[in-house]
């Protein structure tokens, strides 16, 4: 009996985010990215925000590499120089960036550095605002892309968000292929469904009339994701295109990279708790189009799915053992079909071999996660093991 409670209590925590998983994986083979209308994207003014907390080392290449992308389009390129105690003010200047500095004792996070360029911007009559990270590179063709979609509507859009440093380390190399799931083939099922494709955090832009409707609240370490959950409350629908792309540093190891997981998921976790609740109370009212955002949460990071179902699998219960396996075979045909749509190659698979070692490595992290979770981040970068880059958390 008491393995039977234990094998129906993990088939409830894994069903949701297998739900999710088989949806998503399936619609994303049927994607289609929007046609541009250039035309209609030059009539547009923009801005391309560019949050920057200490950013000295990447932040000229990054205002380089949007103004390079413009293509005769009305943008202007803003750096909020949050907290910064070093020369990221004077260097993005010298790029080329128009340059707000923000001190806050108390209110330090890339949320808050939003909301204050929001609050500042708006007023001005821009159409639009796009976020990039200030370790990014953007393609050229990054402007026009994203103004074309707001030409035709949308609230709120979102590009390809891939690593810059792929052939750094093998952890880089595992997180491309994991990127490849989260960033491209999930969003690009939501698309095809017709659902809010979500927000990445980095190459994401939001209308002016969304802004005004759905202020930039959030302040959490992961306000990527807490705003998107304020946006489908709303009402309110991301677009996907992975016609163009932003690329960004990531860590190669050791501490920089055991802090970013753990806040990163820290805050996810933080809000399962404070989200689905609400998200299934208007689930149950009717609210049929808030159901994926809250299967998204309950999907679990996916090397903690993977092994709650190898443990559903070692209970001697004959049912969990057949949703076990038919759950784990759904996340490798996930994980294959992300490499698929996200233009990896075969060595991108031999890459999953090491994906066991990581999920023993994840497993080490649970206490700092669970700190994480538990209160809210200040705005912290995470340094590169070669001292040459760094990102926010």
């Amino acid at each position: 009996m008491l393995m039977t409670i234990l094998a129906i209590a993990l088939i409830a925590i894994t069903l949701p985010g297998t739900i999710e998983l088989l949806a998503l994986t399936l619609a994303s083979l049927f994607h289609r990215n929007a046609p541009l209308d250039k035309a209609a994207a030059e009539q547009l003014r923009i801005a391309v925000i560019i949050p920057a907390h200490n950013e000295q080392l990447t932040i000229a290449r990054c205002v380089e590499s949007i103004a390079a992308s413009r293509q005769g389009m009305d943008a202007e390129i803003v750096v909020i120089a949050d907290n910064c105690d070093d020369d990221t003010a004077r260097l993005a200047g010298k790029a080329g960036a128009r340059v707000l500095e923000r001190q806050h004792e108390e209110q330090r996070g890339k949320g808050y550095a939003l909301d204050f360029a929001f609050q500042t911007l708006l007023p001005e009559g821009f159409d639009a605002f796009l976020i990039v990270d200030a370790d990014s590179l953007v393609q050229e063709d990054f402007l026009p892309v994203m103004a074309s979609l707001f030409a035709q509507g949308a609230d709120a859009v979102q590009c390809r968000y891939t690593p810059l440093n792929v052939e750094a380390s093998l952890r880089t190399r595992l997180m491309n292929v994991s990127l490849m799931a989260f960033n491209a083939l999930r969003p690009r099922g939501r698309s095809a469904l017709g659902l809010s494709a979500g927000i990445l955090g980095n190459g994401f832009g939001l209308s002016a009339e969304t802004l005004n409707a759905v202020p930039y609240t959030a302040a959490s370490v992961v306000e990527d994701l807490e705003y998107h959950i304020l946006l489908t409350r709303a009402g309110r629908r991301v677009r996907f295109t992975d016609r163009t792309w932003v690329k960004a540093d990531m860590p190669t190891g050791g501490q920089g990279t055991q802090t970013q997981r753990a806040r990163w998921e820290g805050g996810r976790f933080r809000m399962i708790g404070t989200h689905v609740p609400l998200l299934l109370k208007r689930v149950l009212s009717g609210e049929r189009l808030l159901v994926e955002p809250m299967l998204d949460l309950l999907l679990l990071p996916l090397s903690y799915h993977v092994l709650l179902l190898l443990f559903t699998i070692a209970i001697p219960v004959g049912f969990a053992r057949v949703y076990g396996l038919i759950a784990l075979a759904l996340v490798l045909l996930h994980t294959l079909i992300a490499i698929r749509v996200g233009g990896g190659n075969l060595r991108d698979l031999r890459t999953l071999a090491i994906a066991p070692f990581y999920i023993l490595w994840k497993l080490t992290l649970l206490r700092l996660i669970g700190r994480s979770a538990r209160q809210n981040a200040s705005w912290v970068r995470t340094d590169r093991e070669s001292g040459t880059h760094a990102r926010r958390d």
